[in-house]
C-alpha cells in the first residue's frame, strides 16, 4: 500500500508552514483525492492532463479547482504531438520501438484516424488567425474557464515558435463554435466539448487567452 494522502500531504503542509515551500500543488489527482487533501491543507494548484482529445478534467477536476480557489496548470495540451501541424501515421511508424506512443490507444486505430481528423479540422481556425494548429490546440486549453496555464514541451526552438502564439491568441465565437462542431462531428477523444455551466459557457465564448 502507498502512503495515505493525509500523511504525505500533511508533510507538505508542514513545509509550507515552516516557510520552506511557498505554494503546494498536486498532479493527476481525482476529485475524491483532492477532497481528502483539501481537508488537510489547501491545494494551491492542480495539474491534470487536458487537451482537445483528453477533455475529462473539464467535467470534474477543473470545476473543483474553481470552486476551491486553486490554480490549474494543465499538461499535454497537444496530446503528446498528435495536435501539431506535422504529425502523421507515417511519422508514428518511424518512431523508436520503445517510444510509448507506439502502444498508446490514442496513437492506434481507430482512435488515431479520428484524432488526426480533429487536428485537420483545426487548420481553418489556425489559418483564420494566422497561426499554427499547435497554437490553436494549446490556446483552446487556456481559454477553458478555470485554467491558469499550460505546460508545453519542445525539443528545440523551432517547436517553441510553432506554439508560442497560444499566449496571445484570441478566439472569436466563430472559432470556438467551429471547434465545438468538429468535436461533436468527429467524436475524437472523451469529455465535455464545452463548459457545462451556463455562466462558464458565456465566459468561455467571450474570453481571450491571457498573455
Amino acid at each position: 500500500m502507498g502512503t495515505p494522502i493525509e500523511e504525505s500531504w500533511g508533510e507538505v503542509a508542514r513545509l509550507v508552514d515552516e516557510g520552506k515551500v511557498r505554494a503546494a500543488g498536486v498532479s493527476n489527482f481525482d476529485v475524491a483525492l483532492l477532497d481528502r487533501a483539501e481537508a488537510v491543507r489547501h491545494v494551491d494548484s492542480v495539474q491534470p492532463p487536458f487537451s482537445l482529445i483528453r477533455r475529462d478534467a473539464g467535467a470534474d477536476v477543473i470545476p473543483w479547482a474553481a470552486a476551491h480557489n486553486a490554480g490549474v496548470i494543465v499538461y499535454s495540451p497537444m496530446q503528446s504531438g498528435i495536435l501539431t501541424d506535422t504529425f502523421s501515421a507515417e511519422r508514428l511508424a518511424t518512431m523508436a520501438d520503445d517510444d510509448w506512443r507506439r502502444r498508446s490507444a490514442e496513437f492506434l486505430e481507430p482512435k488515431l484516424s479520428r484524432n488526426l481528423a480533429l487536428r485537420d479540422a483545426l487548420r481553418p481556425v489556425a489559418y483564420r488567425n494566422g497561426t499554427s494548429v499547435s497554437a490553436v490546440a494549446v490556446a483552446w486549453t487556456l481559454a477553458w474557464p478555470g485554467v491558469t496555464g499550460a505546460i508545453v514541451g519542445a525539443r528545440d526552438a523551432s517547436q517553441v515558435d510553432g506554439w508560442v502564439d497560444a499566449a496571445t491568441l484570441q478566439f472569436s465565437a466563430e472559432d470556438l463554435g467551429e471547434i465545438v462542431g468538429a468535436l461533436g462531428r468527429i467524436r475524437a477523444g472523451s469529455g465535455l466539448v464545452e463548459p457545462a455551466v451556463a455562466s462558464s459557457v458565456h465566459a468561455w465564448h467571450g474570453a481571450g487567452v491571457p498573455a
